[in-house]
């Protein structure tokens, strides 16, 4: 048997210090990735169907990033859950800035009324940027005649007023902003959810449904072809598209700020040296004139503000959003 020169000390030295070198270099790991983020094309995950109005600002972003990045940025729509399935997606892919997701409010709304997910807003992303807000429309259906929000709150008070409004689906924006109004107003109106927008609109042109707290995106085209009346817009202060339109807090309803938003974030666990670079690109990107009048024809501005900003947005909505829903008694079927 062949007897090795080296002593038996230096020896179980070298070993160990191999066995100390194993963390080290998994800690590099990271550090390594990124510096030559990115490699390989991205994908964002969008949570909604392909072609409304989240997609549509969701691929021009994606444009715009890869134009950045030097890398393809491909979006993917997984629909369904109200948004949770492609969020989940998200929150359990790789932490490597590969998948992305490109969220809005209701990432929020949907946490704080409970819908089942498999993952926590808080613990299973990491923020990267806020891309941008808009107001909510409050518009009405023709056959109810209703011209302002006075007049939608006349309506509403009546307990046998046998009122009622759309959303897109339990614990949706929509949703939970006719609950907010219900309770700053002490009025009356049942919720009647769908699976989407789309079919809520259908119905509402029907006269089938009465009121609905939309999207820009969702209800813009019918309120131009005056097909449902417009009461007022849900922001602190007026639309552009809309200058003549009140807030619904002018008209008499205090402390009655909401917007919708839309976000990028990546898995919790992925390096900061990413999410750094990715805020820095996205902010870009929405400042970007593709990007930035998408958001203008949305009747939404752009936000420029690091991770943290977007951090401090899903914390202080997901209080206000639980404080609603706690309020309200709201259980989710």
């Amino acid at each position: 048997m062949l007897k090795s020169n080296l002593p038996r000390r230096r020896v179980m030295a070298g070993l160990a210090g191999l066995t100390l070198g194993i963390p080290l270099l998994a800690a590099m790991a990271p550090a390594q990735a990124a510096d030559d983020y990115p490699s390989h094309p991205i994908t964002l995950v969008v949570p909604f169907a392909a072609g409304g109005g989240t997609d549509s600002i969701a691929r021009d972003l994606a444009r715009t990033l890869a134009d950045r990045l030097g890398r393809s940025v491909v979006v993917e729509n997984r629909g369904g859950g109200g948004g949770a399935i492609g969020a989940g997606m998200v929150a359990n892919a790789r932490p490597d800035g590969y998948t992305l997701l490109f969220a809005t409010s209701t990432l929020v709304t949907n946490a704080a009324a409970g819908v089942a997910t498999n993952y926590d807003v808080q613990k299973s992303f990491a923020p990267i940027a806020l891309l941008g807000r808009g107001p909510l429309l409050v518009v009405a259906a023709k056959n109810l005649h209703l011209k302002s929000i006075a007049d939608l709150r006349q309506r509403a008070s009546q307990p046998d007023g046998d009122l009622n409004f759309c959303s897109a689906g339990n614990g949706s924006i929509n949703h939970l902003s006719g609950e907010l109004f219900k309770q700053k107003t002490d009025t009356h109106m049942t919720h009647v959810p769908y699976k989407g927008s789309g079919p809520a609109t259908v119905d509402l042109l029907a006269g089938r449904v009465q009121v609905f707290f939309s999207t820009v995106p969702t209800i813009l085209p019918q309120v131009k072809d005056h097909r449902v009346d417009l009461l007022a817009v849900t922001s602190k202060t007026r639309s552009p598209l809309f200058p003549d339109v009140p807030t619904v807090e002018e008209a008499g309803v205090p402390d009655f700020d909401i917007s919708t938003w839309w976000a990028v974030l990546a898995p919790a666990g992925t390096p900061q040296a990413i999410i750094d670079k990715l805020n820095k690109d996205v902010n870009a990107a929405a400042a970007d004139k593709l990007v930035a009048q998408r958001l203008k024809d949305e009747g939404a501005e752009a936000f420029s503000g690091p991770p943290e900003a977007l951090a401090k947005t899903l914390d202080s909505e997901l209080k206000v959003w639980r404080g609603v829903v706690q309020k309200g008694g709201i259980k989710m079927d």
